[in-house]
Formats: C-alpha cells, sequence, structure tokens
C-alpha cells in the first residue's frame, strides 16, 4: 500500500466558538512535524487569478511542533462480536451461513473465523472448513452473484466436512468428508468474526459479498446465531443466544438476500427478503486514528474559512474546517451554506479521466499534490465502485480527503482553472473579502441539526457553486427560512439533486441511493432504492416529489463538458433594472476561471410542471451551443422526445431568475454551476460582479 510522506483529517468539519477540533495525523518523517492555522480566502491556485490566498492566525493558534509518528489504517468490513463467544462441546461443532459472493480474489475470502474454526472461500472460489492446520475443501466452487449455503461440520473424533450447495438450481451436492486420526477438544472461548479475519489489530482475507444467516451449533444446538434483517439501521446486530455482532467499517445494509423475489422493494415491509448485509474489502468508514493535537474555537474568532496546515522537511498537507458563528448571534447580515454534504459526498472522487499529463500542471501552478486516484487504497467517493464493481453509496470524512484541499484541481487538462466544490466556492469567498462584505458561514451540518434556526436571523443566504445533495431536515430548513421572508440567492447549478441520509449513531455517515434515475455514475441495484439509514426512497428528490424547482425555481437540465458560455438578458423590465444597474452589455459573463464562462457545465432552467406556480421573472439565459451537452436523463424520453415537448435545444439551457413568495420571501437564481467562477476575472471587475454586487445591495442595503 502506497502512503502519502505527512496526511491527516479533522474529526469535525465545522464548528462553533468553544468547539473542539481534533486532528489526526500520520506522518512518515523522523523529525517532528509543524502545524500552523491560516483562514483561507481564495483556494485557486491558478497564477492567472490570485492564486492560493490565506492570511495566517498565530493569534488563535501559535505554530506548534509535534511528534512524527505512522498511523496505519485497515480497509475492509466486517462483522466482530463485542464480546468472546464461550462455547462448551461434548462431541461435534457446525458452522452454517448462505453468501452471494460478488469478486473472486487471489487471496482467500474469510466468511467466519472463531478462535482455531475458519470458513472461507479459496482463490478459485471452493468453500474450506479449517481446524488449525487441518482443512476440507469442496470439489465445486460458487458462482459469482449466485446465492450458496455453506455447511460444516467436525467431531472431537478429527471427522471433518464440508458442503457446498447453489440455492439457485435443484443440483445436488455431495459433502467433502475427511478423518483425520486425532482426539479434539473443540470448547472455545473466542471473538466471533464475519467477513474478515483479525490478526494483530489489522484485516486480512476480507470477504466481497453479501452474507445472510451465520450460525454456529455445538452437540447440533444452536450457541450463536444473527438475523441480519433485524435493527437493519443499526452498526450492530443482536445475537440469539451470543453477543451482538459489531459491524465495521459501515457494510451495506438493506439488501436484497437469498429469498428475495421482486415482491417488495421497501426493506421495511418484507425484511426477511432483505436478510443479507453486503461486505467488501475496500469498505472504509472511520480511520479511527489517534488525535495528534487539538484546537478550540475561541469566542472571538471571525466566522470564515480555516486551514490547518501541517508540514515536515518539503511534505505538507492542508485541512480545512469552517467556523460558525456562535449560535443565534449572528454577525453579519449574509449567510454562506457550505455544501459540506456534497464536499464528502464527493470526497476521494478518483476520475475516470485522470492521466500523469495533470502532474504537470500541478507542479507548474504548486497546487496540491496528491490525487484520489493515485492513492485509492485511502478509500474512494460514491462516484466511483468497490473492488467487486457495486457502487459506493457511504462517505464519510473521518479520513483524509485530497479533493477536499485548497489548490486541488479537479480537471487537469482543462482551460481553465478547472475547479470543483469547495475550491470552486472559493471564488464566491474571495469576491466577498473583495468587495467588503461581511459574512458568517453556517454548513450543511448546522442546518440538518438545527433546522431553520441556523439561518433565521439572516437577511440572506447565499449558496456555493454546487449544493447538491441534501437531507430532508435541510431542504425543510431552507424552504421555511425562504417563507418566512428570507431572501435565498441559489449561485451554482445541479444543486438539491440527491437525497442522503445521515445515520444517527454516527452522524458524519452518510448514505446515498442512486435509484432508477438521474446523472450517475451507478445505478443501485432492483429492490435496493430505499435507504438503509433512515427508510426513505432513495434517489433524486424530484422521484421523491421535491424538484429543486419547488425551492429555487430553476433546476438540473443539462450537462455538457467543463466550458462555459455567457448569458443574454432577456428582461427589460424596468421594475428589474436594478438587477442590470451600470451594466450596458446584454452579454454577460463570456469569461471566468471555471469553463472561461459564466453559465456552463451543468445547467437549471425553470420547468412550471415542476415549480408550484411561482411568479418567476426569468432575468437572463444561455443556451448551450455546444453538441456535447445532453439532457438529464429524467428529462429524456426517447431519442426523439423529452419531456418538455419542444426541441432538446430549447431545453438546455440556464435560466437566470427571480420571484418573490407571496409571504415575502425573494428568491435569486443562476441557473449554472460556473457563475461563481467569474466572479475574481478582471480583478473583481466586470459584469457577472457588478450584478452579483446588485443583487446583494438590493437585499442586504448597507453592507455593513
Amino acid at each position: 500500500m502506497e502512503t502519502i510522506p505527512i496526511v491527516g483529517y479533522s474529526d469535525k468539519l465545522s464548528g462553533r466558538p468553544g468547539d473542539r477540533i481534533n486532528f489526526m495525523v500520520s506522518s512518515e518523517h523522523k523529525g517532528d512535524f509543524t502545524a500552523q492555522l491560516f483562514r483561507s480566502i481564495n483556494a485557486d491556485p491558478n497564477p492567472k487569478g490570485q492564486g492560493i490566498v490565506e492570511h495566517a492566525c498565530d493569534d488563535f493558534f501559535p505554530k506548534q511542533s509535534f511528534l512524527s509518528r505512522r498511523q496505519k489504517f485497515h480497509p475492509g468490513s466486517y462483522g466482530i462480536t463485542e464480546k468472546p463467544l464461550k462455547m462448551s462441546v461434548d462431541n461435534s461443532v457446525s458452522f452454517s451461513v448462505t453468501i452471494n459472493p460478488t469478486l473472486k480474489t487471489s487471496s482467500p475470502q474469510s466468511l467466519i473465523e472463531y478462535g482455531q474454526f475458519c470458513l472461507t472461500l479459496d482463490p478459485e472460489g471452493h468453500a474450506s472448513f479449517s481446524y488449525g492446520s487441518k482443512t476440507v475443501t469442496t470439489v465445486d466452487a460458487v458462482t459469482v452473484r449466485r446465492w450458496h449455503r455453506i455447511e460444516a461440520q467436525i467431531n472431537k473424533t478429527g471427522l471433518m466436512s464440508v458442503e457446498l450447495i447453489n440455492l439457485d438450481n435443484s443440483k445436488g451436492s455431495i459433502p467433502t468428508v475427511v478423518q483425520f486420526d486425532m482426539k479434539l477438544d473443540l470448547n472455545e472461548q473466542a471473538n466471533v468474526i464475519i467477513a474478515s479475519q483479525r490478526v494483530e489489530g489489522s484485516t486480512k482475507s476480507c470477504f466481497n459479498g453479501k452474507i445472510e444467516g451465520p450460525e454456529i451449533c455445538a452437540d447440533a444446538q444452536r450457541v450463536a446465531y444473527w438475523d441480519f434483517s433485524k435493527n437493519t439501521s443499526s452498526l450492530s446486530v443482536p445475537g440469539f443466544g451470543c453477543p451482538d455482532l459489531i459491524l465495521v467499517n459501515a457494510p451495506t445494509r438493506a439488501v436484497t438476500g437469498a429469498f428475495w423475489d421482486a415482491s417488495e422493494m421497501n426493506w421495511q415491509h418484507k425484511p426477511e427478503h432483505y436478510a443479507a448485509i453486503a461486505f467488501h474489502e475496500d469498505d472504509i468508514y472511520d480511520f479511527n486514528w489517534e488525535s495528534d493535537f487539538s484546537f478550540v474555537i475561541p469566542p472571538k474568532m471571525p466566522s470564515g474559512i480555516y486551514v490547518m496546515r501541517i508540514s515536515c522537511e518539503n511534505d505538507y498537507d492542508a485541512i480545512p474546517f469552517f467556523v460558525c458563528p456562535e449560535k443565534e448571534k449572528p454577525t453579519a447580515k449574509l449567510c454562506v451554506l457550505v455544501s459540506t454534504f456534497t464536499y464528502v459526498i464527493y470526497g476521494n472522487h478518483a476520475r475516470p479521466d485522470y492521466n500523469e499529463t495533470w502532474l504537470q500542471r500541478i507542479s507548474d501552478w504548486n497546487a496540491y499534490p496528491h490525487n484520489p486516484a493515485q492513492f485509492q487504497s485511502y478509500g474512494l467517493s460514491t462516484y466511483n465502485n468497490h473492488s467487486d464493481g457495486s457502487g459506493i453509496c457511504h462517505a464519510n470524512h473521518k479520513r483524509p480527503l485530497f479533493n477536499l484541499r485548497p489548490g486541488y484541481i479537479t480537471f487537469g487538462q482543462a482551460d481553465c482553472s478547472g475547479l470543483r466544490h469547495f475550491q470552486a466556492d472559493s471564488h464566491l469567498i474571495s469576491w466577498l473579502h473583495a468587495k467588503g462584505i461581511d459574512y458568517d458561514i453556517v454548513t450543511d451540518e448546522e442546518l440538518h441539526n438545527e433546522g431553520v434556526e441556523a439561518i433565521q436571523r439572516y437577511k440572506a443566504v447565499v449558496t456555493g457553486s454546487h449544493p447538491e445533495y441534501h437531507t430532508s431536515e435541510t431542504l425543510d430548513a431552507l424552504t421555511q427560512y425562504r417563507d418566512q421572508g428570507g431572501a435565498l440567492h441559489y449561485l451554482g447549478g445541479n444543486g438539491f439533486y440527491w437525497r442522503i441520509a445521515r445515520h444517527e449513531e454516527e452522524p458524519s455517515l452518510l448514505e446515498i441511493r442512486r435509484a432508477e434515475d438521474g446523472l450517475r455514475a451507478w445505478a443501485s441495484e432492483p429492490g435496493e432504492y430505499y435507504n438503509g439509514f433512515d427508510g426513505a426512497y432513495g434517489g433524486l428528490w424530484r422521484r421523491n416529489g421535491r424538484p429543486p424547482q419547488q425551492l429555487v425555481g430553476v433546476g438540473f437540465t443539462a450537462q455538457g463538458t467543463f466550458n462555459g458560455m455567457p448569458y443574454k438578458r432577456v428582461c427589460f423590465a424596468p421594475e428589474f433594472d436594478w438587477v442590470f444597474d451600470g451594466i450596458d452589455n446584454e452579454i454577460i459573463g463570456d469569461f471566468g476561471f471555471s469553463g472561461n464562462g459564466a453559465a456552463g457545465f451543468e445547467l437549471d432552467r425553470t420547468d412550471q410542471k415542476l415549480d408550484p406556480g411561482h411568479k418567476i421573472t426569468i432575468l437572463a439565459q444561455s443556451f448551450a451551443t455546444d453538441d456535447r451537452f445532453i439532457l438529464v436523463p429524467e428529462e429524456q424520453l426517447t431519442h426523439l422526445t423529452n419531456l418538455s415537448g419542444g426541441p432538446e435545444s430549447e431545453v438546455k439551457r440556464a435560466d437566470m431568475i427571480y420571484f418573490e413568495t407571496p409571504t415575502g420571501g425573494r428568491v435569486f437564481s443562476v441557473g449554472s454551476i460556473t457563475f461563481c467562477g467569474s466572479l475574481p476575472w478582471n480583478n473583481f471587475d466586470n459584469t457577472v460582479s457588478k450584478l452579483l454586487f446588485n443583487v446583494l445591495s438590493h437585499t442586504l442595503g448597507d453592507f455593513s
């Protein structure tokens, strides 16, 4: 496993004054590493712009040194009993388990380990049963993605047997039986481990596939059994007559089992059809590193984005976190909603188009040096697949996230800065600083936990470039804020698109099911569209009856290459002249650090069929002229028709809009993911910058 010289993460992505943030670091160096705190203003390394802008914050956290040490992490999900199982045996012990393997590997895959007993699949897929050094193996091998039952037995005279039963057909099976000349004491006291083996604290022989109904019997009497259909939303499984099973590295639950017959798609209605857990050798939830140092957010620390830089010799890492104001005590009229859920869902996205030519740009720009495609063992994103080809549906931040770093480049060959997410959102942050507009930070975390109370005292809330992933709680809070008279400014594209769930036991753990529709990196299997964490129907918010148009007037309509186009003003009504004050040209935003244009890559438009009757004014529009732009799948009906009923060219567009609600709420939406990338152009002196300044001035009045 290739390791990075120095790397770290924090246990929290955000906090308020008084909160403690712990930093976990692994350093391959022998000397001490240093930690220094900075406030982040701009995270775009492009030398044609500002470059990386950070201000040292030694007054809040003096530069310090800490002892270097290497901290290990252990990918692979498994279950382990919370305490040892004690078994008394007079004559025989038997093991049985139902499995659906999804990948054959070059090393054995463990199914059940209990002291000296071990039930595995060998590299060819034969079932093997071992007691100490003695092993018996089936003649037949498993078939990948098919259900099998494995039964194994041993008695005190040394008679061992193992049988592989194919559950998908009626073909009979013959157990493999071996008599060893020995007398055995089969009594055991040890932890039971499902889907892996543990050696000196490390995992090995991890299983890839689904497991159902593991059982251990002594003298034909059940002594341990775990029904995986129970307690589905938990990270533990209750034991029947035995210790509970603790699930490590968050294997996937609410998946179809051996008895699923497609008669029910919701695991809550027929849990016996969902009595399986899917394990993967590359599952990773929490690195579980020890803390190296902590930072308590002081009372007078300005709300903003901060970076803890750790370094040793010529190697470094930069760990961002977000400081919010004291609860219910805003320090500004404007709130910037930081899309931390989206950041985490994309965390460590290894892009399929990555290639080593990007390294030259990284070097030339002194950009962040590490890419998830180079270090896939650190865990990938929900935009990637497991080694067995299944989609990764869990995300977390308790590990290094390379693409959540200042200076990280998403598109290494783009004819622009090539940024997304955290780095792209810094264009908005740098613009606010350049214009002298005070702001507070609130993240998805606070919005989810606190609801509308987290934002209701602000005159305006602005999003970044891509607020894509939301829980029902965050959508509810934003809707309430708007309908209580708040001003919501959606400054991105493809926002409020996917429904996600947070785990009640481990809130840093997020879940996405990519059900049925949408522009997606992989598709959930039939029968697995409902979240395991909360039981809600997963996938698009649009398919859950809450399209983005309901909240912000526009919704995702088309995606293309990372290229941008300008808007053209289409509204000349005098009552909206304030939007365009000081802008003489009808063409707005034919420039930018994101795609070289203010309207690009992912575009949102209005749709009267999806909004609840907002009186929307379209201020400006941009139509995709690049043939590589495509309609999103939920808009496409056939190769000839789409839901709009008109030509594709008419709906592959970005709509910049404004509307007011009957209760006094106001919404401004730009309909483009690249809008914020135009703000810093020409040292912040440009038409896009002027337009946004006009909009915020109209909302906030005096910025001070």
